[in-house]
């Protein structure tokens, strides 16, 4: 992993065979992060999991081996007293061109990934939801 930090901005790059949130947490770490929007992703993926939420207690989520270009990434990342959440959704496409998208869960790089996070000192956290059993976000 490489990583650089200018003003508001991280610039990051992910090499073969790294856990992409495994390294975004050390990049977290790194530069002291309190909050992230993930601003934009792209690169390869294989070993990864989407999720989809339907209702509480009905989230379904499905392992690809292959890899798959990531088109897109974006989300939110929350320093908690557990640790970094990650809330984020990815789109990505396989050699037909054909796209799918959801909740990103894990995902291990296959060439590269370019990721660009935007940071802020403003806190936020995430709690779980009676209503949804979802960490929902809260801005107080």
């Amino acid at each position: 992993m490489q990583s650089k930090k200018k003003d508001n901005l991280i610039i990051i790059r992910l090499f073969p065979g790294e856990s992409i949130f495994e390294e975004l947490k050390n990049v977290c770490r790194k530069y002291e992060v309190k909050t992230a929007v993930v601003i934009s992703g792209i690169g390869q993926l294989k070993q990864f999991k989407l999720g989809y939420f339907r209702k509480k207690g009905d989230y379904v989520s499905e392992y690809y081996e292959k890899a798959y270009e990531m088109i897109s990434l974006t989300g939110n990342i929350c320093n908690s007293k557990d640790g970094y959440e990650f809330h984020v959704h990815a789109c990505l496409g396989n050699e037909k061109k054909e796209a799918m998208g959801g909740h990103l869960i894990e995902g291990t790089v296959e060439i590269t990934n370019e990721i660009s996070l935007l940071i802020t000192d403003m806190s936020i956290e995430r709690k779980t939801e009676e209503k949804t059993g979802l960490r929902g976000l809260f801005l107080e």
